[in-house]
């Protein structure tokens, strides 16, 4: 009797794999097989970017700067800056009702080059790093890096580059103390271990000509000039990233999951993208963000907290002819929004940083963050019951598996996402996102299952 009690009253979160039919496991492995390759080949959010145009193109969206006006299912897009971009379909609703927004970002952490990046020190050479969003810098040393950007010379020419990716390309690394000689180095605290003015790549050893002064240096600038036209100044206006060279790869005997660097929060924003590109006839019109600088606190000119996407929605009001004072600001507060960015998903590692009954499982599918912030909820968007409540009905409507959970131990940490900025508009918002191991390292783990929840998710929202 009491088990037929528990059946009927407990919340029960089990392995949704245990679940799965053949056929839909299989659907599973086929959408991880496009996301896989998706990053592989965006590795940085311009990447990203050019990537997700390229695909909108392809699904019938057009620039929303095409249009004159606009009408129920059309398929609209702005791309700022090359760096993010704003993804919308019509609703057949009046856009005074809401919109239905899902948000997410597509930069990474990883090393940034400094302004003048290239010196020589006792004929090696090297690139100058500063590094960009929360890393454990020690584990950025001895492990195969890329070369990911865009140089733009003071004519406007811009050149792309991307070297360390295809199997006949030189790769690059930073190098670290061999155990012999690192006495003093492994006496400190780990995250002291690697300082920030260390995390120099080694990019070459090969003296140009005759002996001299930063002959090294210069045989590196005129292998740069010869395959790019460039000089040692045109570095100062780039934009050049150091990002792992590991590709995403299946992980585990049974090929249940993901490894693979920045899916902190690529999964999502691919996730949201492909959900997108099936849409055709919404009540609400839908809105898909892929922002930029999250990591670092949204700000500038393509993150969230710019004007830039009030700027999106105001073009469309007006394209839709109904724009009015303060109509902008209405349809904010009557929207609704997933911030789908990922969660901290539990592991049995490092359990003691986890609350094990309000964490974020792998292969238990979405995962719901009421709130994120940190201690006594600083900084945190707190979605409301009924905001929950109404969430919690689409997914379940949708027999789509969730959880709910927080990022870690009360006093441990604790993080943010743009939840908080589109909430500030009068959006009711929810983070909503993938449970993710390792978060932040050059290698990052997730679950098959939860990735294809993710996108099932997203279309549901959308949809409801």
């Amino acid at each position: 009797m009491s088990e037929e009690l528990k059946e009927k009253l407990f919340d029960k979160k089990e392995n949704g794999w245990i679940s799965v039919s053949e056929e839909e496991k299989q659907n599973i492995f086929e959408f991880s097989k496009g996301y896989m390759n998706y990053l592989n080949q965006a590795k940085t959010e311009r990447e990203f970017v050019k990537m997700a145009r390229k695909v909108a193109d392809e699904n019938g969206f057009k620039d929303i700067m095409e249009f004159d006006t606009l009408k129920p299912r059309d398929k609209i897009y702005f791309v700022n800056r090359n760096k993010s971009m704003y993804l919308a379909v019509i609703g057949t609703e009046s856009i005074e009702k809401g919109l239905h927004i899902i948000g997410s970002h597509v930069d990474s952490p990883r090393l940034d080059l400094k302004p003048n990046p290239l010196y020589e020190d006792k004929e090696m050479a090297y690139f100058n790093t500063h590094y960009y969003g929360g890393i454990k810098k020690y584990q950025w040393t001895t492990i195969p890096l890329s070369i990911h950007g865009t140089i733009v010379k003071a004519n406007g020419e811009a050149i792309d580059i991307c070297i360390g990716e295809d199997e006949n390309d030189p790769i690059f690394t930073i190098t670290d103390l061999l155990p012999h000689l690192a006495q003093d180095q492994m006496e400190k605290k780990l995250k002291n271990g690697i300082d920030g003015e260390d995390l120099n790549l080694l990019i070459g050893s090969i003296p140009y000509g005759e002996k001299g002064k930063d002959q090294v240096k210069l045989n590196i600038l005129n292998i740069l000039n010869q395959k790019y036209g460039i000089t040692e100044a045109d570095l100062t206006s780039s934009e050049i990233e150091l990002v792992p060279a590991f590709r995403a790869r299946s992980l585990g005997f049974d090929e249940s999951m993901v490894a693979a660097y920045g899916q902190d929060d690529k999964v999502c924003a691919y996730t949201s993208l492909a959900a997108m590109m099936e849409l055709e006839n919404v009540k609400n019109t839908a809105v898909c963000i892929l922002s930029d600088k999250e990591e670092i606190g949204s700000m500038g000119n393509t993150g969230m907290e710019s004007h830039m996407f009030d700027f999106f929605i105001s073009e469309i009001l007006n394209k839709l002819g109904v724009n009015r004072p303060n109509l902008l600001d209405k349809v904010f507060c009557f929207s609704k929004m997933l911030s789908s960015d990922v969660d901290a998903g539990f592991d049995p590692i490092y359990a003691s940083v986890s609350d094990a009954t309000n964490a974020g499982y792998l292969g238990k599918g979405i995962s719901l963050n009421k709130y994120t912030g940190a201690r006594g909820k600083s900084g945190a968007s707190d979605a409301n019951a009924e905001y929950v409540a109404w969430v919690r009905n689409i997914l379940e409507k949708n027999e789509i598996q969730y959880q709910i959970a927080e990022l870690g131990r009360v006093d441990i940490g604790g993080g943010g996402t743009i939840a908080y900025i589109i909430a500030n508009k009068g959006a009711d918002v929810i983070d909503c996102g993938v449970p993710v191991l390792s978060m932040h390292a050059p290698y990052e783990v997730t679950s098959k299952y939860d990735v294809y929840s993710a996108y099932k998710t997203y279309k549901a929202f959308w949809n409801a």
